[in-house]
């Protein structure tokens, strides 16, 4: 059998008590943290073995293939279990040097998954196993070690042959979203490319057209970027680097195509995958407009590894719902939560994977949440360890949206009929921040005869929740989250606000200071008066209980995963349905019928001014 060799090299050194803090400070929510890999100890044994094929993945330019794992120990335990690493050369010699004292780790980077050995039955009876592992092309290549020990004292006994993708830097996983004009769509992509060895670029035009190739900005970040552990520490990975071209002066709804490229020094040029794309609706255009908002999906894996906590539990069947609608979709909002990697810097090259279907087709514009930002004296509103030391910096380079300062995540899009106010609730929203003042414009400066529905979207529940930890702070939103906003949602007549962070599904009457201003449960129709408020957390992570009693503005309840579907058919009419994840069923649905001139009609903290006739 063909074995890597496994040298241990010199110990660099690693600060052990931020390992053992930032490991804390989540929990052990996020999978990849429950494994104590800064305790790893090196313990060969030259009885154990453990073999990976195929030697060479992706040979007809797959991004993704599955990988068989062959193993043995002669002195097995319920508790073993196998690391997927990449790059494959993992041991100490990869370490980041620290002068500090104390014993310094075998092993300082955390595997990108990992799965029990006794996944393979009658591995504990007979030491041997065979299980089977699903690879994305990650920009290096992969080894397979087999630990004894459990996850919080491991012993490494065996380590693998090397396998890798035929091009390892090939570009992969394009995200398309909205730019800052109407007519701008932008692409982003992830490769092994810096612009020293190679041009990236997007290879677009019109159907039966001749192509055009727009260059591509590159972006990337290294250790010191990261705020805290485990970001700099066990969760590190290299990113790679992250190209956004700009699609400009785009013809309304018309359908193009596209394909990711770079070309190398030597004229040759290495190609993605080609997709195509519907170009988003002149503001105010009168057409079909089918939008998707959710928060809180995150990621799992198809093979069965990692999700031992059941972090992510519907995650898998949010994504796969969706692609099987996705020609009936033409935007997608994920408001938050995104990823969870909490740190461990891989599980984004996970999401973009999981999600490429989507955001390969259509925009997938995201907000800031707490998973993603938070991080104490970095300019967080909430000084909690929620992002594993990202501190907002993986959301703003993977993903891009048309923010004015990546920083502040807040920013508005618009897609034919509607008008999208997306809140960032991680900074400062209250009344006199920049946040306020920007979110008073764009809510102010919209045509509502053009774009009649408009929409407020963020991650935490500024508005109403019953959730149940919401109700045992007796706020029934985030504190101080209602006190500064609900003058604007009323004054300039808000259609539907949304928000994430509570992991379960709840809609609210037409509300205003606490009080329903209308009966109906079905349908709206006449004077708008006031904002309807909706929670649409589950999008996959573990759901959140709701409170013992029902507040009278709560209208439906689900604790279960699923998103919302908007439907603008006209500027007059909108169709509103929840839906669940298991099943793509409707179980909760609303229309609105409204003229121009019921948002124009005078309500209580929102009467235009009358002009006086001369």
């Amino acid at each position: 059998m063909k074995r890597s060799t496994f040298s241990l090299l010199p110990l660099l050194g690693l600060f052990l008590a931020a390992l053992t803090s930032g490991a804390a400070a989540h929990g052990g929510d996020q999978p990849l943290a429950n494994i104590a890999i800064h305790r790893a100890r090196i313990a060969l044994d030259i009885k154990a073995n453990i073999k990976a094929s195929p030697y060479v993945l992706g040979q007809k330019g797959e991004d993704t293939e599955w990988v068989t794992i062959e193993y043995f120990s002669p002195n097995t335990t319920i508790n073993d279990w196998i690391g997927v690493f990449s790059p494959a050369n993992f041991n100490s010699s990869t370490c980041p040097a620290v002068n500090v004292e104390g014993q310094d780790p075998d092993i300082c980077t955390a595997p990108i998954k990992y799965q029990f050995a006794n996944y393979s039955s009658g591995y504990v009876s007979t030491g041997k196993g065979s299980i089977k592992f699903q690879l994305i092309n990650q920009r290096s290549d992969f080894s397979f070690a087999l630990f004894t020990g459990g996850l919080s004292k491991p012993s490494l006994i065996a380590v693998s042959n090397t396998i890798a993708f035929k091009n390892p830097k090939a570009p992969v996983y394009p995200r398309l979203a909205q730019g800052k004009e109407w007519n701008e769509m932008t692409v982003t992509w992830t490769s092994g490319y810096d612009i020293s060895e190679a041009y990236p670029f997007v290879e677009w035009g019109m159907l039966w057209s001749s192509p055009t190739q727009t260059p591509a900005g590159t972006l990337t970040f290294n250790r010191g970027s990261m705020c805290g552990e485990p970001a700099r520490t066990v969760g590190w990975r290299d990113p790679g680097f992250i190209h956004t071209s700009f699609l400009k002066d785009l013809w309304p709804n018309k359908e193009y195509y596209y394909k990711v490229g770079h070309e190398l020094k030597n004229g040759t040029i290495v190609y993605g995958k080609a997709y195509t794309f519907k170009a988003s609706p002149f503001p105010g255009q009168n057409s079909l407009q089918r939008v998707i908002i959710f928060g809180d999906m995150g990621k799992a894996e198809r093979d069965g590894s990692n999700e031992y906590s059941n972090y992510q539990p519907g995650s898998l069947n949010t994504t796969d719902t969706l692609v099987k609608d996705l020609d009936n979709i033409d935007i997608i909002f994920h408001i938050g939560d995104i990823v969870y990697a909490n740190g461990y810097i891989s599980q984004w090259d996970q999401f973009t994977a999981q999600v490429e279907a989507l955001t390969a087709k259509v925009p997938y514009m995201l907000a800031s949440g707490n998973h993603e930002r938070d991080w104490p004296n970095t300019g967080s509103f909430y000084a909690g360890f929620d992002s594993g030391g990202e501190c907002g910096v993986l959301a703003e380079t993977m993903y891009y949206v048309p923010t004015e300062n990546r920083a502040n995540y807040w920013y508005q899009t618009d897609y034919g009929m509607f008008r999208f106010c997306i809140a960032d609730t991680e900074h400062d929203w209250r009344e006199g921040t920049e946040q306020y003042k920007f979110i008073e414009k764009c809510l102010s400066t919209v045509d509502r005869k053009q774009q009649p529905w408009l929409i407020f979207i963020a991650h935490r529940v500024l508005g109403y929740s019953s959730g149940d930890f919401y109700a045992k702070e007796g706020s029934y939103a985030e504190p101080m989250g209602r006190d500064s906003l609900q003058q604007l949602w009323q004054k300039y007549r808000v259609d539907i606000a949304f928000y994430g962070h509570v992991h379960n599904y709840e809609r609210t009457c037409p509300v205003y200071e606490n009080q329903c201003v209308s009966t109906e449960k079905s349908h709206y129709s006449g004077t708008m008066n006031g904002t309807i408020h909706v929670v649409a957390g589950g999008g996959g992570s573990h759901t959140s209980a709701f409170s013992n009693s029902t507040p009278a503005w709560s209208i439906y309840r689900d604790l279960d995963f699923g998103f919302v579907k908007l439907t603008a058919f006209n500027h007059s009419s909108l169709l509103f349905e929840y839906k669940k994840s298991s099943d793509g069923n409707v179980y909760d649905s609303f229309t609105i019928d409204r003229d121009y001139r019921d948002v124009l009609a005078c309500v209580v903290d929102s009467c235009p001014p009358n002009t006086l006739a001369h």
